[in-house]
């Protein structure tokens, strides 16, 4: 930790955003608080993240920042029963209903549910100094700063007890999409940000099941994406000798939550590896269901002030369409620049870090919009450069599967790890357009 920390930090909710901002408040400030609805128990999902239940995909580019906030902690989730594996090695990536290339990546893929993962990410932060999470606790508001434009603390509720005040310098928001932060803005008189939406009706059905070496020719998963068609899914191998399989559904498509509903399902998809691997083994959990409306982004970056001594990060800024596994790692991204910002000092810090966090979440975001605009029944603006985009990456789907040198950049880039420009190299390009060619 650095020295010269001062002042009080909040941080409200204590998910994987809330969690890695806290570690990295817990730098500059000399108290950071955690304000969380829920009591934990331990790596169990709990009520406030009911898509803790489902499958999760910690992409590279997310899983090397949380690594350096909290080093050895994939070595300690692998202590915990969770496997790695190389992206393309020892799984199964479907593209468009067609098989990556197995080659190298140097991408590590942690195959740990999301319970474990937050579980061990709590353990850590409140180990640290000065740092502390109120359990059974809400934020209901901001406290006013005596200044117009000036939060100094949250008004909070915990249990029965009466509605109390936690003064502070700096309220971070990491409640979620549902976070309330513009009724907040509202009720102080101050501007809300602009908020766009992609709905896509997303539902999702996952279970668990018994592992067995010989399931999946020894894969540890297995990946398929929703495109040519409606219907995906992902089956995992998971801490607890389990396989943790998801199926989803967009536009309504949405997979059943009975026995057999579900199998059926399953053998709907582009690729069989998914039934044939759950018609094979041994359920150990029914199916549970979870629905998602669709992608939402608020453009705090875009208002002309930004309030002092409170800001907003993870799918409070920006949330994603889960079938491409980006919330996780775009919610690390954005720690990142919200340390490197406080380390540039505190005047000005909401401006500074939306600026900062912008870039960032426009990679994943135009990623996410753009593939789901892929589908004639979400509604949004389709601009030539959006047909153009989905067209070259149609064609880089088609190339993964011959060219193991399009499957690696590919991959690399949808891990949020290279940037999108070096599918743009000349000799990337050359590759896809002389294996890309579409059946």
């Amino acid at each position: 930790m650095e020295s010269g920390r001062s002042g009080h930090a909040i941080v409200l909710g204590a998910g994987v955003a809330g969690l890695l901002a806290a570690r990295v408040l817990a730098e500059h400030f000399q108290e950071v608080t955690v304000l969380e609805r829920d009591a934990f128990d331990g790596p169990a999902p709990r009520r406030g993240v009911p898509q803790g239940r489902h499958l999760h995909g910690l992409m590279e580019g997310g899983r090397a920042i949380i690594e350096d906030l909290f080093p050895g902690i994939t070595s300690e989730a692998v202590g915990c029963g969770a496997p790695t594996t190389e992206v393309l090695v020892g799984s199964r990536w479907y593209l468009s209903g067609l098989r990556a290339a197995p080659t190298a990546t140097g991408l590590t893929t942690l195959l740990a549910s999301r319970p474990l993962l937050e579980s061990l990410m709590r353990e850590r932060v409140m180990a640290l100094p000065g740092v502390s999470v109120r359990q059974g606790t809400v934020a209901d508001g901001l406290v006013d700063g005596g200044l117009p434009g000036v939060f100094a603390g949250a008004r909070v509720r915990s249990g029965e007890s009466e509605p109390g005040t936690i003064p502070a310098d700096l309220v971070v928001d990491a409640t979620g999409r549902a976070s309330r932060a513009p009724e907040w803005l509202t009720k102080a008189g101050l501007p809300v940000p602009e908020t766009e939406r992609v709905d896509i009706d997303l539902g999702y059905s996952s279970r668990t099941y018994k592992y067995r070496p010989d399931h999946l020719g020894g894969d540890r998963g297995v990946v398929v994406s929703t495109m040519p068609g409606r219907r995906g899914g992902g089956a995992i191998m998971v801490e607890g000798d389990r396989w943790h399989v998801t199926l989803g559904g967009m536009l309504g498509d949405h997979p059943p939550t009975d026995h057999a509903g579900f199998e059926s399902f399953a053998a709907t998809l582009p690729v069989p590896d998914i039934h044939q691997l759950i018609v094979n083994a041994e359920p150990l959990s029914d199916p549970v269901p979870h629905r998602f409306t669709g992608s939402q982004r608020r453009y705090f970056e875009r208002l002309a002030t930004h309030p002092d001594g409170f800001l907003v990060l993870g799918d409070a800024l920006c949330s994603f369409n889960p079938l491409y596994a980006q919330g996780m790692t775009v919610a690390a991204q954005q720690a990142v620049a919200l340390r490197e910002c406080l380390r540039e000092g505190r005047t000005g810090l909401p401006r500074r870090f939306y600026t900062r966090a912008a870039p960032l979440i426009d990679v994943a975001w135009q990623m996410s919009t753009n593939a789901d605009l892929n589908y004639p029944g979400v509604q949004g603006k389709r601009t030539l450069r959006t047909r153009l985009t989905n067209a070259y990456v149609r064609r880089c789907h088609v190339a993964a599967h011959a060219d193991p040198a399009v499957a690696r950049t590919f991959m690399r880039v949808a891990n949020l790890v290279d940037p999108v420009a070096v599918l743009l190299r000349p000799a990337t390009v050359a590759r896809v357009l002389r294996h890309g060619s579409p059946a």
